[in-house]
């Protein structure tokens, strides 16, 4: 590893704190000022860095991320995926329809499955609202909801948050307008 690459690594993890306590991302609600505050600071950092170089990073070399995606994605797959592997990380990708799922395998089975392979967080998608909720409660390995059916996709919140922050200058006082077909969107 070079220099450069130990600084990034670094600098960016001077960002997050040493208390940082929660294991899974399955919503924006649960996360506190605080939490809200370092995850933007540290996805501020890690833009930062990846305009400049375009290095791998070593934070989550030997972890292992799983993409679970129960339903087709283009940009959240392969958004979870580069950035699991710019990270360092090593990267499984799973397809429902190339699965046995397709076999009436059930979606806990098929998670305690691929979390036994020794994977460190799971990404998963899936139509049914509270998927990535009820998976976490079945599973030891570190989860994030990359979009339940109609109910929330807090990754994508997260980057319309930092969006709306960068270019405004700050959260406090604005007042957010959903525009669009609510009932059928996240």
């Amino acid at each position: 590893m070079d220099t450069e690459t130990t600084t990034a690594n670094t600098g960016i993890l001077a960002a997050f704190p040493d208390h940082w306590q929660r294991r899974h991302l399955l919503d924006i609600e649960s996360l506190s000022a605080e939490e809200l505050h370092v995850i933007l600071r540290l996805a501020e950092e890690f833009k930062q860095y990846m305009n400049q170089s375009r290095e791998k990073l070593t934070l989550l070399k030997g972890k292992t991320c799983a993409n679970i995606f129960f339903e087709d994605s283009t940009r959240t797959r392969n958004s979870f995926s580069l950035a699991a592997r710019r990270l360092g990380a090593d990267t499984v990708e799973f397809s429902a329809s190339s699965s046995s799922v397709s076999k009436g395998e059930t979606i806990i089975d098929t998670a305690k499955t691929i979390e036994a392979m020794n994977v460190d967080v799971m990404v998963v998608r899936h139509r049914t609202p509270g998927t990535p909720h009820m998976l976490s409660e079945n599973v030891g390995c570190a989860l994030i909801n990359a979009g339940d059916g109609p109910h929330e996709h807090p990754t994508q919140g997260l980057l319309d948050v930092l969006t709306i922050r960068q270019q405004r200058g700050t959260l406090e006082g604005l007042t957010v307008a959903m525009v669009g077909d609510i009932n059928h969107s996240r």
